[in-house]
């Protein structure tokens, strides 16, 4: 089976302030980060030197058998967008790399940085293709706008250079009228949906709902997180997933695990296999197929990617 992980984090250090608040790999454990104003467990316990690299990454894939990710960015982990054009230059039939513009203005004033669509030029003449912005903690309410006319620049370009969007949104419906004036504004522009519409959160499947529209699509990237409290093999996110292929189709969902972040309480390989395993048999093998590989390699173009056959455990 083509596993492919549509959504993924990689980063050489933390450090950065968000709202005010350091956060920062912590020493000598650079396994943790201060977080928002307390000690978190940010990696897993064996990643001590602080660096989240993608060869650490790429040997935790070839155990799972993961053929290709997607790594995004987030606010939380600083801007990675040198780090990750050099991932994707290293190892170019294993990973698609999004950029991410600077959009907070005291950030982008105090390093000289212009306008999110200069940025964004840059950032695709570099060799980018995609942009990735994790909009619920850029766009909540009463920040920027996600349709401001600016903003709206960034998408007319991706959409004319055939670039992709990679967004999450702030929880339940708040941002779906805007987002589906973008989608209908740049009909061409591929539009991808973070953390499953943060489906344990009220009004998530008005999220979902936007994979109606031919260019969007959504991945799952932490719903093992959204999911922690019931845990292991998360029939509920299974569930989940039932009822948004119920709502738009097998075609238009894509697995994702967050990592690294989601794999200090469970394995890689445990991130996707509670899909394979389906206790409740709500999956058909198809719809697994599609969802865990097949979708995100359509999309995104991964035909390059390696077999990788199973490695028995030294304690089988």
């Amino acid at each position: 089976m083509v596993i492919i992980d549509a959504h993924s984090h990689l980063w050489m250090r933390q450090n950065t302030i968000v709202d005010g608040q350091p956060i920062r790999t912590l020493s000598p454990n650079g396994s943790r980060s201060t977080f928002f104003g307390e000690e978190v467990q940010m990696l897993p316990p064996f990643m001590i030197d602080g660096q989240n690299s993608a060869e650490i990454f790429l040997s935790n894939m070839d155990y799972a058998q993961v053929g290709g990710a997607v790594v995004v960015q987030e606010i939380i982990d600083g801007m990675q967008n040198d780090y990750l054009l050099e991932v994707m230059q290293r190892h170019p039939n294993r990973f698609f790399c999004y950029a991410m513009p600077e959009l907070r203005p005291v950030q982008r004033r105090a390093r000289g940085l212009m306008d999110p669509l200069t940025q964004t030029k840059q950032l695709f003449e570099n060799g980018s293709r995609g942009i990735a912005l994790p909009g619920h903690r850029l766009f909540a309410p009463g920040e920027l706008e996600i349709n401001s006319p600016e903003m709206m620049d960034v998408y007319h370009y991706l959409q004319d250079n055939k670039g992709f969007l990679s967004i999450c949104l702030y929880d339940g419906d708040y941002h779906v009228k805007q987002m589906e004036e973008i989608i209908q504004t740049c009909p061409r522009l591929k539009v991808v949906i973070g953390h499953f519409g943060m489906v344990t959160r009220p009004g998530w499947q008005e999220q979902i709902k936007l994979a109606r529209y031919d260019n969007v699509y959504v991945e799952s990237g932490g719903i093992t997180w959204l999911f922690n409290s019931e845990f292991y093999p998360f029939c509920g996110a299974v569930r989940a997933i039932r009822e948004a292929m119920d709502l738009v189709g097998a075609d238009k969902l894509m697995w994702g695990s967050d990592y690294p972040r989601t794999i200090t309480a469970i394995t890689y390989k445990m991130s996707y296999d509670f899909v394979l395993k389906d206790p409740e048999h709500l999956l058909t093998e198809e719809e697994k197929e599609k969802f865990l590989g097949l979708n995100a390699q359509a999309l995104y173009g991964f035909n390059k990617i390696p077999e990788l056959p199973y490695i028995k455990n030294m304690s089988e």
